[in-house]
């Protein structure tokens, strides 16, 4: 399974900005998907994941209420949407085969895409 954030970029505290995550090799609609991501010096964390159907997600606290995930499954493609940005949400946000819906294990992820968010 490949795996191919992008999306990132740089913002101002406040705004929003959404990632997508297009997957190949694979199929897509049988994987649970998740976001992780990992900021400069730290261990990477667990962000949102995503059943295979779309119809159930769950998130890391401090992100519950700011961000989104949504798929679809005719475009082999995960989407997390961040509305709120702050600092502390600059990282290297990665997608991720997770090994099952509630689970923060993953199987497989991709490249990265890069978000700063300036203050």
């Amino acid at each position: 399974v490949q795996l191919q954030a992008s999306g990132g970029g740089l913002v101002q505290a406040g705004d929003s900005l959404r990632l997508s995550c297009a997957t190949s090799g694979g199929t897509f609609r049988s994987y649970v998907m998740g976001w992780f991501r990992q900021a400069p010096g730290k261990e990477r964390e667990f962000v949102a994941g995503i059943s295979r159907s779309g119809k159930m997600t769950y998130y890391e606290d401090s992100v519950k209420s700011r961000f989104t995930i949504s798929r679809d499954n005719a475009k082999n493609t995960v989407y997390l949407q961040m509305y709120s940005l702050q600092p502390e949400d600059t990282a290297v946000y990665y997608c991720a085969v997770l090994r099952m819906y509630g689970s923060y294990e993953y199987d497989y992820w991709g490249q990265g895409t890069l978000v700063t968010v300036s203050s």
